[in-house]
């Protein structure tokens, strides 16, 4: 099965510009967190940080899944994107818990933050970030770590439409609670969206069928070409978000194995699994049973 490889060099292009313009929102608003010492700031740029750390995973990642399948790798570093999206979730998780708890505490015991400097932070925090989101919008659904760099973009520039209400709040009306506001509206982005990349990712990793396929339906379409009696030890997982792999035990009629019917059945097998369903099934491996046999098996799944 060919891979697009002009694609996953276009995908760390926009990874690695994403990624500069990050780090200098991360550089800017570090030092004004420090200068302003509002909490929404501190916590939208704990969240850059976050989003560094994950796009330049996600860069290595892309890296690692270009590599060839050799060796005892037989499906290459295919799985790099799915475990480099869930240390970032993972970090997510952290920086979460930290905004509510701190968020809490401030909003008791509100600091003195000054509004206008902490607008000015808040504005160009959003702008890279609007950047970001154009750059990686005509690809997010092209892989995971895409997908999650381009979700994580989003939320900073909610993040950083929190850090300008806030900045509003406190400068135009003197509600110094608005920072501490702020910092619990990003968490409440941080945390559904960190546990949503971790199931997504947990799914893969213990090879769950994709959700988006009915697998009696596959089984049902499967079982209606011509000289298939039955299907059983039928498995579908991924390798990675864009890579469903099915394996299944197909019972054929007895003659099928003498009189050249084998070959057409399996590319009708083929056929029906790259065009019947959600998602194509490009990458299948069937085991054609004689009916005898499979009444024989002593280790099947339905």
């Amino acid at each position: 099965m060919a891979h697009d490889h002009s694609h996953g060099a276009g995908s760390r292009r926009q990874l690695s510009i994403v990624f500069g313009i990050v780090a200098a929102i991360f550089v800017f608003q570090l030092f004004g967190s420090v200068i302003t010492g509002s909490l929404a700031l501190l916590i939208d740029t704990g969240h850059n940080a976050v989003d560094l750390i994950g796009i330049g995973i996600a860069l290595f990642a892309a890296t690692l899944v270009n590599k060839p399948a050799g060796g005892q790798k037989t499906w290459g570093f295919r799985r790099a994107e799915v475990l480099a999206a869930g240390a970032q979730a993972t970090l997510l998780l952290g920086l979460g818990a930290y905004s509510l708890i701190e968020g809490i505490r401030r909003f008791f015991v509100p600091p003195e933050v000054p509004g206008p400097g902490l607008l000015l932070f808040g504005a160009i925090g959003l702008i890279g970030n609007l950047i970001s989101m154009a750059i990686l919008s005509s690809s997010k659904e092209d892989s995971l770590n895409l997908k999650a760099a381009f979700l994580e973009v989003i939320a900073d520039a909610l993040g950083s439409v929190a850090v300008i209400v806030a900045a509003l709040s406190i400068w135009l009306f003197g509600w110094e609670r608005a920072d501490a506001v702020a910092a619990l509206f990003i968490a409440a982005l941080i945390v559904p969206r960190a546990f949503s990349i971790l199931r997504e990712t947990g799914s893969i990793l213990l090879e769950v069928a994709p959700k988006e396929l009915d697998l009696d339906k596959v089984r049902q379409h499967l079982e209606s070409v011509d000289h298939v009696q039955g299907v059983h030890d039928l498995h579908v997982t991924r390798i990675d978000s864009n890579l469903p792999v099915l394996t299944a035990h197909v019972v054929l009629t007895d003659e099928c194995f003498y009189d050249g019917h084998a070959p057409r059945i399996l590319r009708a097998l083929q056929e029906c699994l790259a065009e019947h369903f959600e998602i194509a099934i490009e990458h299948s491996t069937f085991q054609f049973d004689r009916a005898k046999d499979a009444a024989e098996e002593t280790h099947t799944h339905e």
